[in-house]
């Protein structure tokens, strides 16, 4: 079988710089400005993961993300230690919480939170479990 090797996320922006600042405010995402064909372009790298920022601010038929539950691509998700310092940390920075911090099952702790563009970021601890 052939391997698969995880790329990138592609979000679409009205506002690329204003969703790179909320990534590297909350997250500590490194921005990466390029100008390919001579446009400019905002990246961003996260947790080792690439994230393409789509400018669609000129573009009329680009309409509002999708309300939940819906079918498709739900959320991303990033790991962390301590989940209730990190959003109480966030919450201080002017994050909404949808959901947690909160135990789903022993040894996983989950918080959902609201991010530009109406992407939802579930942020995820593991612990072992004795």
């Amino acid at each position: 079988m052939s391997k698969f090797t995880f790329d990138h996320i592609h979000l679409f922006s009205r506002d690329p710089e204003a969703t790179a600042a909320f990534y590297e405010r909350m997250f500590g995402a490194e921005i990466i400005r390029s100008m390919p064909q001579g446009k400019p372009r905002i990246d961003l790298k996260l947790g080792g993961a690439n994230i393409f920022i789509l400018d669609v601010s000129q573009d009329a038929k680009a309409g509002p993300g999708p309300s939940h539950p819906h079918q498709g691509l739900d959320h991303f998700g990033l790991e962390v230690k301590d989940i209730d310092a990190v959003c109480a940390d966030l919450t201080a920075k002017g994050v909404h919480f949808s959901r947690g911090p909160e135990t789903i099952r022993p040894g996983t702790r989950i918080a959902f939170l609201a991010g530009p563009e109406g992407v939802s970021i579930e942020l995820l601890e593991r612990t072992a479990v004795a």
